[in-house]
């Protein structure tokens, strides 16, 4: 079994998480997102965590002042609605007090409900019945329009001089595909955000094709001479 398989329906999910808001940070499910932690308040979200769900939900703060505001630990930013949790599925401390770990993808979930608590750092009560079809391995992606995809991909590569595993990527499912494209992306905290809301996964591939549609036609754009 994997190891987010024992999650099999949303009743397996526990309604209140931990939240680590992070601009620019896109998790989903069955993914991998590393993350390097040192602020005390995420170092006790980790150890708690580990003494409980091992759940920790990712979100991004809504908005540019937010996004300022976040690394700030007196305040506590508003949040985007959608984000995504992840089992915490690797861990290593440091020398220098440093936690790495890595969040594999469980599924997304809606905030409904911030919790006043005692804890440094930030929970709250979610809804994952909206995404419930997070849980189902690959669902949706024979859907998916992949050449597309894997053409607007090559003209990206190559527009800036990138190379690519080709042998992996021709290998990988659509899901895998898609969604690991989708974290990896060089794109903001907005567009990162669009990707993660996106009701299906084809929904998710048009939207990425998109938006390296744009980046490139812009890259195009500043490329030409001043006349």
């Amino acid at each position: 079994m994997e190891l987010t398989g024992q999650y099999r329906s949303i009743e397996d999910l526990p309604r209140v998480i931990p939240v680590f808001p992070l601009a620019g940070a896109l998790l989903l499910p069955r993914c991998q997102l590393p993350l390097n932690i040192f602020e005390p308040r995420y170092l006790k979200m980790i150890d708690d965590t580990l003494r409980g769900s091992r759940i920790i939900g990712m979100v991004q703060p809504d908005g540019d002042e937010a996004i300022a505001a976040s690394r700030n630990s007196d305040t506590k930013p508003p949040l985007h609605k959608i984000g995504c949790a992840g089992r915490l599925t690797s861990y290593a401390e440091t020398g220098d007090g440093r936690v790495l770990i890595t969040l594999t993808g469980i599924a997304r979930f809606r905030i409904e409900n911030e919790l006043e608590t005692m804890t440094p750092y930030r929970q709250v009560e979610v809804d994952w019945e909206p995404f419930s079809e997070d849980l189902v391995m690959g669902y949706g992606q024979e859907d998916v329009s992949r050449d597309r995809l894997l053409e607007i991909l090559k003209e990206y590569l190559d527009t800036h001089g990138l190379q690519a595993d080709w042998r992996t990527i021709k290998l990988s499912g659509n899901e895998t595909l898609v969604n690991s494209l989708s974290i990896v992306s060089p794109y903001g905290p907005r567009e990162k955000q669009a990707l993660l809301e996106a009701p299906t996964l084809e929904d998710r591939n048009q939207m990425l094709i998109a938006i390296t549609e744009q980046a490139l036609q812009q890259a195009s754009q500043s490329d030409k001479p001043i006349q």
